[in-house]
């Protein structure tokens, strides 16, 4: 499978001793009712680029976006309660600005020592942010001299704080950044025989573009949650009240008119609920016994059985999404078995999407899997072998 090798500089390649370096992460973590984070994953996947840049005695600002706040100054999605979390993980005080560009940043950043980190608020508090304003970008300039990106999670968009900002900063990578891309790369450009991607989630047209570029590399395709829901909808299958994009129903029959080697793989059972709700009455039955009213909310044992032998006999794989409505106990039988199957499997396993990791989180099993990616929708677009704006615009390693 064909991956383009990753050349693009890195923090190793600049001399950063004492340089103000504005560092772009990504700490859009699961949070609470409290706000406070229920999974650090995100945050302990920078570790070793701030422990890298801190230890030569760099001065570190911060800067990340949280929520959909939509522009506005939405407290309920503010930065400030990671702060204690991140000086903790760093064994280090963490200063929080609460703003991100302006005098106040400009004065805290200007006043941090060698080995000081500050946090920033809430890029997307400002419309500029995913508008890829440059004014934006200017401001946020001001703060560093050196810009590092290692926020894998964000690079497949073009805003000020990935884009704009690196006509103002000396641009490279962060330490996660050059893993993520150098561990896909390396995975998929092995050859490991068979290949299987693993898809979920709702709607179909938000992969198609993947899922095209993937049949042809890959040796099985299985599909779950939502999304399935919609195959077997299009093929005839009476899906009773579950959650389908119909609209997605002439995509589905153009992905099987291009699958002339039948790879994709479809639940042969389901687990289907009278209604949305954990406690609700539920039983497996066959793709053609849904019941009126109900709904398919899982995977079926049937089909849990058949993806996971798939899984664990291939030489890669590729996950992203859930096989049902995990969040429920009740409906999460499928999406475990999967991140038990990937752990379990024989060969390379990459998995990335928020859902999918705290799948393998909730199993326990995130260790035993050989890359867990941080950014699920870059990872996609790279997949698809779309440009992340947010790598094109990083200094080529040998300029």
């Amino acid at each position: 499978m064909a991956i383009a090798t990753y050349n693009k500089k890195t923090i190793r390649d600049i001399d950063v001793n004492g340089k103000r370096i504005l560092m772009r992460v990504d700490y859009n973590v699961p949070r609470d009712e409290n706000g406070e984070p229920t999974d650090l994953t995100r945050i302990n996947g920078t570790l070793p680029t701030l422990h890298y840049l801190l230890k030569r005695g760099a001065r570190v600002v911060l800067m990340s976006h949280l929520g959909r706040p939509k522009g506005q100054r939405n407290l309920k999605y503010s930065l400030a309660n990671l702060t204690p979390y991140l000086a903790r993980l760093l064994d280090t005080d963490v200063a929080f600005c609460d703003d991100c560009i302006g005098p106040k940043a400009e004065e805290m950043a200007a006043a941090l020592q060698p080995g000081q980190v500050l946090l920033l608020e809430n890029l997307r508090f400002y419309a500029e942010e995913e508008a890829n304003d440059k004014e934006f970008a200017g401001k946020l300039a001001k703060l560093g001299e050196i810009y590092v990106n290692d926020a894998f999670g964000t690079v497949h968009r073009a805003h000020a704080s990935i884009a704009a900002i690196t006509e103002y900063l000396p641009a490279v990578s962060g330490l996660l950044l050059e893993k993520d891309l150098v561990m896909i790369s390396k995975i998929l450009g092995a050859g490991y025989r068979p290949c299987v991607a693993v898809m979920g989630g709702a709607k179909i047209s938000d992969k198609i573009g993947v899922i095209k570029n993937l049949l042809p590399k890959v040796d099985r395709l299985l599909i779950g949650g939502a999304m399935a829901n919609t195959f077997l909808h299009a093929l005839g299958h009476n899906m009773g009240a579950s959650k389908l994009s119909a609209d997605d129903v002439e995509l589905v029959h153009e992905l099987l008119a291009i699958d002339i080697g039948k790879k994709i793989v479809l639940p042969e059972d389901l687990v289907v609920a009278d209604k949305f709700d954990n406690e609700a009455q539920k039983k497996n039955v066959g793709i053609d016994e849904v019941p009126e009213g109900w709904m398919a909310l899982d995977m079926g044992e049937k089909t849990i059985q058949t993806y996971s032998a798939i899984i664990r006999s291939a030489g890669a794989v590729i996950w992203n999404g859930p096989m049902g409505v995990f969040e429920m106990p009740n409906f999460a039988r499928g999406t475990e078995a999967v991140a038990l199957a990937c752990a379990k499997s024989q060969g390379a396993t990459i998995v990335g999407g928020g859902d999918s990791l705290a799948a393998l989180d909730q199993v326990g099993v995130n260790y035993m899997i050989t890359h867990v990616s941080t950014g699920g929708g870059s990872t996609l677009e790279y997949l698809e072998g779309r440009r992340l704006p947010g790598v094109d615009v990083l200094l080529d390693a040998e300029d």
